[in-house]
């Protein structure tokens, strides 16, 4: 079980960008936030990522740097940056499916096509959103079982602005 205030479990993905991103590696002024999304055939993550995108130079102004992963390759996780116009979003790629249940991500197995018309992957992450400290601990973790209301960006930056502003520590860790 993930708990605030202790290390959060090792987060290591190559980026479409190039490189890898690894979580124990990141120095943000703040927060390292990390938003685990379903992967290409999910058209709710289209739309959360999207808004995650356009908003980036918030997240970046109150110290918290920004990368969205999933289970899909690189091929899948090109074409959802591209597709879905993500330029100030690093995207990661092939998280394994133990280590996103290490991060306490659930997994689902494929129900053929979406709405969308896209494969569902054989398995596959649902979603998650991590906030971790410098110190590589976890302050929150936002985990669903379904691609379904998840954490609102506006409600994620007044937190943060608060947060900051009071040195508020992270809760939970009892």
């Amino acid at each position: 079980m993930l708990k605030p205030r202790e290390a959060a479990p090792e987060m290591s993905f190559p980026t479409v960008d190039g490189g890898t991103w690894t979580l124990s590696e990141r120095k943000p002024e703040n927060l390292s936030m990390v938003v685990a999304y379903r992967g290409l055939h999910c058209p709710v993550c289209r739309g959360y990522l999207k808004e995650l995108n356009d908003r980036a130079d918030e997240f970046a102004e109150r110290g918290v740097e920004l990368v969205a992963v999933s289970t899909d390759g690189e091929e899948r996780a090109r074409a959802a940056k591209a597709d879905w116009e993500l330029p100030n979003l690093a995207i990661g790629y092939d998280l394994g499916i133990d280590d996103a249940r290490r991060m306490g991500l659930y997994i689902s197995t494929s129900r053929g096509k979406t709405s969308i018309g896209i494969e569902e992957p054989a398995k596959f992450n649902e979603p998650g959103l991590y906030l971790v400290k410098p110190d590589g601990t976890l302050y929150s973790a936002f985990i669903q079982t379904t691609p379904f209301a998840r954490p609102k960006f506006e409600e994620i930056l007044k937190a943060i602005d608060f947060i900051n502003a009071n040195n508020y520590p992270a809760r939970g860790e009892a």
